[in-house]
Order: structure tokens, then C-alpha cells, then sequence
């Protein structure tokens, strides 16, 4: 029994604490946000400025309403008719008009402002989230979808920009209206001016809970939106293979479960907002038929005059809606919470490749990569290595094939010399240098990798070709798209190389795309280049014109090549086969050859490759 009750103890505590800390964070996500706003002082100050204005003019309503109805009552009492009484109601009439008119003014300023410092954040929090994302490691995009960081910019950054308005402000100006309007409505009339408030707390307490119920549902509705916005991103993104699939009616029904999926959540919102509107708009209009059968008694008795009753009433109108706002108050600060945690978590998101405390730039020298027993697991998957003890050296000059499998870590290898992850044994050095200890500015612009997935951005060609170096001359430009086979086709285009490529490089043929991917890394001139199967796409003919360009390009310059088609690499100073993640076998095309290995099998099969003692002789696709 004891045991029993220590264990409920400690998972009561644990409740609690978890409870204590959620509730923590999202106090200081609060401050941290209430900070970014107070980082505008000027606005700020002109928005609370406003809002007592505006506060204190609102209030002077109803007490010149009632002040107008008892003069008018008593010009009416004394006998005066007229144009007598007519110009005695000129006064407060004008009075009234102009406060109101000065009211306005004074609520606008404090929209204008405090929407100012709204979006002074959001404009803050969007560029320092695009500048993170930049900065992430691929760890980081390789497990979360784009379509989440598009909405985690657009709704999240909503809620976080909206808290200044919807939530500092209008505590400010709740506050003083109901505050100065109750004190002043219980010194005029305890009786009455209870009653008149009677319909606060229940429409507080209504508007809370509801806001609140709205804010889960919302925030299970963003999720579902985000589910919608990721179904079409991938549509449009694979639209010709929908297309070519005659998928479009499987995608059509997949929009549409998510679509429905995320209205059904709508409708739930309705379900709860519209009987809330009801009982909030029941309860004031209950109020104020008690106020007025009280104030018509007490009017009768003559303990109140005409002008008093007419000041409650006005009261009570005017406290109607703020009283319905703490409801959207108490919403804009859990919304800002909530919204800000996850932009926030982005924003103080460990970068997993940065500069090293200490790195220097990278000055080439020698030109040597050296793989040395090097080892890689991706992140989350330690058990589970792709890479396992390579090791290899290339100099100034000499060219590296690697060949394997699918699978084998072949594109990996690639993506370890410029970091664009780390290695989780061994090392990679350049020249002696450990890359780990080279700022990525420098190690980026001496290593250029030629990637499979050939991605253009909608532009000109001519600025896809030069994006590692918009400033590069016309003349660079165009000997790279020589060099990549591509020039005599831009010149036959009607814009030549101010021809603007459709999205992702759309109007391109897979070949032509993977061909500008070539010249814009050989543009930039790097001492290291990786060619990572970046001729797939490309027919055998312009691929031996491209390799030949590459082989002078390479003259000066360490070339690590990965590809599939054996007799292009004939060439090369070394070819590595992969497998499992390790170098089966290593030696020149002729070596490997003799061998009668892997790479025999898979040369064989490549040249016969019907012959079915080829594949049994060890052949991979």
C-alpha cells in the first residue's frame, strides 16, 4: 500500500512539475516577446499614449449624454420651447460631437501604432527565422517538412505579432474602462451601478472559457492546415508525374480528405463561438432590462433623474464589447505563448555544422583531400552506419571515381568534403588541416559539388549559371556553359541567356537542367569539385564532350566523380568501388579489371548486359 501511495506521490509531483515548467516557459516566452516590442519605444509609448485618450474621451461619453437629457428635461420643465431651446441643446450637442470626433482620433492613432509595433516584430522574427533556416544543418530540413516552416512563418508569426494590439494594449485599455466606468457608476448609484455591472463577471467568465476552447481547436486546426499545405505543395511539385500517372483523381481525393478534415475542425469552432455569442448577448440585454426597472422606480421616487438613468444605459453600452474582449485578450496571450514556443524553438535551434571556436580560413596550398578512416551515421541513426572506415587521398590534379550500388554512400561521401554534414569518426583534412577546424565561408568556396537533384531557381539562365558569383563577367559565364555544352543551345533560345526558366527549372529538360548544374559549378573555380552523378540525365555523346571538358578542368583541381557508367571513368587516377558503406576494392580502371571482382561484374555488365554470366559474376544496377 505504501509503495502504491509513494508511487501516485511522486507521479503527482512529477505532474506538477511538468505542469510548472510548461507554465514557466511560456511566461518567459511572454516577456521574451513583450521585450522584442518594447525594442520600439517611440510606438510603444504613442500606442499607450492613445489607448488613455481614447479610455478617458470614451468615458466622458455618457456622462455629457446624461448631462444633455437632464438639460433638456429642465428647459422643457421651465417652459422653454423654441429656438430658445433649441440653442440651449447646441452646447452639449457640439461638445458631444466633438469628443466623440477626438475619440476617434485618438482610437486610430492607437490602432495605427500598436499595429506599427506589431509588425515591426513580425518584420524582426521573419528575417531572423529565413536567416536561421538558412543556417540549419541538412539534419535539421532532412526531418522537418517545408510545408510546417512555411505555416510556422505565417500563423505562428500571426500570433506573436498580434499579442502588442490584441493583448498589452487592451489590458491597458480594460483595465481603465472598466475600472474608471465601475467606480464611477457604483459612486453615482451603489444599487444601480451593480446591477449595471451584474453582466460582467458572467460574460468574462464566458468569453475566457470559450476563447480558451477556441485556442485548442485553432491550434488542432493549424496542424490540419499544415497537413492541407504540404498535400499541395507535394502536388504541385510532382504535377507532371501526377499527370503522367493519371493520378490526378487519387490527389483530388487526397486534397479533399484533408480539406474536409481541416473544415470539420471549423465547424467546431462554430459550434463553440455561436452559443457563447448568444449567452454573452442574453446576459447584457437581461442586465439592462434590470436596470432599467430598477432606474424607472428609482426615477418614479425621485432618487435619480432621466439624465442619470441615460448615463447608466450609455455605460453599459459602451462596456459591452471590451468586457467581451477579455475573452480575445486571455486568447492573444495563450495564442502568443504557444505561437511564440515554436518560433522561438526555431529561433534557438542548435545549428549542428557552424564554425568551430577558432576556425581559420581554408588557404590551399598542396591541394591534397584525405579521407582517414572515416566513419558516418546520419543523426538519429547512430546504429546504423552508412560509412565505415574510408580511406583515400587525392592530390592537386588527380581524379577520383567512386562507383557502388544504390545505397552503398556514395552521394554521402560527397556531402562530408563541404560539411554539409559531420563526421562521426575519423577525419577529412585539406592539405593536413582537419575541415572541422576551417571556417564553412572559405571550405564552401574551395569545395563545389555538381548535385544530382539539378535545381534551377525561376530566374534568367544567366543568373542561374552565375548564382555562386552574381557579379561574374559575361565572358566566364559563357566559356562555363561551353564547358557544359549548353552555350550553342542558350543562343538558340529567343531571349538567349536572359531567358527566364520556369519553376524549378520546368521548361528545361532534365539533361539541359543537369547541364547548367555543371556550369555553375564550374564557374566558380573551386579547388575541390565533386561531380556526383550529375550526367545521368545527359545522352552518351554530350557526356563524353562534358567529360572531356572536365578532364581540363580538372588539371589544376582535386575531381571526385560519382557515376554509374564505367566507361566514362576510364580516365580517372583511382576508382573506388562502395558497398556498404566501404571500399570493396580501389585501383585504376585497367587494376580493377584484372581483378575479376565487383567492378569486372559490373563493367561486364554494362557492356553485355543481357549476358547472364555477367550478372553471375557479381553485376550491380
Amino acid at each position: 500500500m505504501s509503495n502504491a501511495i509513494g508511487t501516485a506521490t511522486n507521479a503527482l509531483n512529477s505532474s506538477t512539475h511538468a505542469e510548472a515548467t510548461r507554465r514557466g516557459r511560456g511566461l518567459n516566452t511572454l516577456l521574451r516577446i513583450t521585450r522584442m516590442n518594447l525594442r520600439h519605444p517611440r510606438q510603444v509609448a504613442f500606442a499607450f499614449c492613445s489607448t488613455i485618450g481614447a479610455v478617458i474621451l470614451q468615458l466622458l461619453i455618457p456622462q455629457l449624454l446624461g448631462r444633455a437629457v437632464d438639460q433638456t428635461q429642465l428647459a422643457i420643465g421651465d417652459g422653454v420651447t423654441g429656438t430658445t431651446a433649441e440653442q440651449a441643446l447646441w452646447t452639449p450637442a457640439l461638445l458631444l460631437l466633438g469628443v466623440s470626433a477626438l475619440r476617434g482620433l485618438f482610437t486610430m492613432a492607437q490602432n495605427y501604432f500598436a499595429e506599427a509595433v506589431g509588425h515591426h516584430v513580425a518584420y524582426e522574427l521573419r528575417l531572423a527565422c529565413y536567416d536561421k533556416i538558412q543556417r540549419l544543418s541538412f539534419s535539421y530540413h532532412d526531418r522537418v517538412h517545408s510545408g510546417d516552416l512555411i505555416m510556422l512563418g505565417i500563423l505562428d508569426l500571426d500570433g506573436v505579432r498580434t499579442y502588442f494590439s490584441n493583448a498589452l494594449v487592451r489590458v491597458l485599455l480594460l483595465s481603465m474602462l472598466i475600472g474608471i466606468g465601475a467606480y464611477t457608476m457604483i459612486s453615482t448609484d451603489p444599487v444601480l451601478g451593480l446591477v449595471a455591472l451584474s453582466f460582467v463577471p458572467f460574460v468574462a467568465w464566458r468569453s475566457s472559457v470559450t476563447q480558451l476552447r477556441l485556442r485548442a481547436t485553432w491550434l488542432d486546426l493549424q496542424e490540419r492546415l499544415s497537413v492541407l499545405s504540404r498535400v499541395m505543395e507535394e502536388n504541385l511539385a510532382g504535377i507532371r508525374v501526377v499527370r503522367a500517372f493519371s493520378a490526378q483523381a487519387y490527389e483530388m481525393l487526397k486534397f479533399d480528405r484533408a480539406s474536409k478534415n481541416a473544415l470539420d475542425r471549423a465547424h467546431d469552432q462554430v459550434d463553440v463561438s455561436v452559443p457563447n455569442t448568444s449567452a454573452t448577448t442574453l446576459s447584457f440585454f437581461f442586465a439592462m432590462g434590470l436596470v432599467l426597472w430598477i432606474g424607472c422606480n428609482k426615477l418614479i421616487a425621485g432618487d435619480i433623474t432621466v439624465g442619470t438613468l441615460a448615463t447608466f444605459l450609455t455605460f453599459m453600452t459602451i462596456l459591452q464589447m471590451p468586457v467581451r474582449q477579455i475573452g480575445l485578450m486571455v486568447n492573444a496571450f495563450a495564442r502568443a505563448s504557444t505561437c511564440g514556443s515554436r518560433l522561438f524553438a526555431l529561433l534557438d535551434q542548435d545549428i549542428a555544422i557552424r564554425d568551430a571556436p577558432g576556425a581559420r580560413p581554408l588557404e590551399i596550398s598542396e591541394g591534397i583531400l584525405r579521407f582517414d578512416n572515416v566513419s558516418f551515421a546520419y543523426p538519429g541513426t547512430e546504429n546504423r552506419a552508412i560509412l565505415k572506415n574510408i580511406s583515400f587521398e587525392a592530390r592537386r590534379g588527380e581524379t577520383i571515381a567512386i562507383v557502388g550500388p544504390p545505397g552503398s554512400g556514395k552521394s554521402t561521401m560527397a556531402h562530408l568534403i563541404p560539411r554539409f554534414y559531420d563526421v562521426s569518426g575519423g577525419a577529412i583534412t585539406i592539405d593536413g588541416h582537419d575541415i572541422r577546424g576551417i571556417t564553412l565561408a572559405t571550405l564552401r568556396k574551395m569545395v563545389a559539388v555538381a548535385q544530382q537533384d539539378a535545381f534551377l531557381f525561376t530566374t534568367t539562365i544567366e543568373n542561374n549559371i552565375a548564382y555562386g558569383d552574381p557579379w561574374a563577367r559575361e565572358q566566364r559565364i559563357e566559356r562555363a556553359s561551353e564547358s557544359a555544352q549548353l552555350h550553342n543551345y542558350i543562343l538558340s533560345l529567343p531571349s538567349g541567356y536572359e531567358t527566364v526558366v520556369g519553376e524549378r527549372g520546368a521548361s528545361l529538360s532534365g539533361g539541359q537542367r543537369q547541364r547548367l548544374t555543371i556550369a555553375r559549378t564550374m564557374m566558380l573555380r573551386p579547388s575541390i569539385v565533386v561531380f556526383d552523378d550529375s550526367t545521368a540525365a545527359i545522352d552518351g555523346a554530350t557526356e563524353q564532350r562534358i567529360r572531356a571538358a572536365i578532364r581540363r578542368f580538372a588539371k589544376d583541381r582535386v575531381t571526385i566523380i560519382i557515376a554509374h557508367r564505367l566507361s566514362l571513368l576510364t580516365h580517372a587516377d583511382q576508382i573506388l568501388f562502395v558497398d556498404n558503406g566501404e571500399i570493396v576494392e580501389r585501383g585504376t580502371h585497367q587494376e580493377l579489371l584484372a581483378k575479376r571482382g565487383r567492378y569486372k561484374g559490373l563493367h561486364d555488365l554494362q557492356l553485355r548486359p543481357g549476358d547472364d554470366n555477367a550478372i553471375a559474376n557479381g553485376g550491380v544496377t
